[in-house]
């Protein structure tokens, strides 16, 4: 695996850098009120971010005017473990820079993604970048050997809360692990060990020997 700058081209297939926002603010105060633990951490909507004036900004124009979560993804990881997908876009800026390790949906066959057909990217602090509905994604990777990453998290309001109760119409049904949220996991994971379906195939791709 090669690690890709999020300028490469091929980044266009699984999102886009989006510009015109000054994150300075938001980023500050990820860094003040947020730890770095050791593992990873996810909060789905944290209060002192949510109530800054870009939060109006990313709803009404990146979102069109869709509530909107701002929470955020910090700790050290250099796993796959797992893939997701979401039905809207997620948007990330970080602290620090942070790879991205995504896949395509339409490179599922049967359900099932072979690791090999993952693919990294670098995102530099600062950058924001939008990741695709259509793109495979999971938690942060850390760009530089115990660097741990901090990274701002945007979605739809209500993701990844609880999941809905539901009766399984499908086979996507059976994904179904939070509220818009489809998880696909690798036999190594702890999600896997939780009762997610094991859809991964390959190794567990991991980075730490790239950085």
């Amino acid at each position: 695996m090669k690690i890709l700058p999020v300028t490469d081209p091929s980044f266009q297939n699984y999102g886009q850098i989006l510009t015109g926002y000054d994150v300075k603010e938001l980023l500050e105060t990820l860094d003040k009120v947020t730890p770095l633990p050791e593992g990873v951490a996810y909060v789905a909507e944290q209060p002192e971010l949510m109530a800054l004036p870009i939060e109006k900004e990313l709803r009404n124009n990146a979102y069109g005017g869709m509530p909107i979560q701002i929470g955020w993804c910090n700790g050290h990881n250099t796993k796959l473990n797992c893939l997701e997908y979401h039905r809207d876009s997620e948007l990330n800026v970080g602290v620090k820079d942070f790879i991205l390790l995504l896949a395509k949906r339409e490179e599922l066959e049967n359900g099932v993604l072979d690791t090999a057909k993952v693919a990294a990217f670098c995102v530099p602090a600062g950058v924001l970048v939008e990741v695709y509905a259509t793109t495979l994604h999971y938690a942060p990777c850390n760009a530089a050997k115990d660097a741990g990453f901090k990274t701002i998290v945007v979605l739809p309001k209500g993701t990844n809360l609880d999941k809905p109760e539901i009766t399984v119409k499908n086979e996507e049904d059976e994904i179904l692990w939070a509220s818009n949220k489809w998880l696909l996991a690798h036999a190594d994971s702890s999600e896997a060990a939780q009762g997610a379906k094991v859809l991964l195939k390959g190794e567990n791709t991991d980075i730490a020997s790239l950085l």
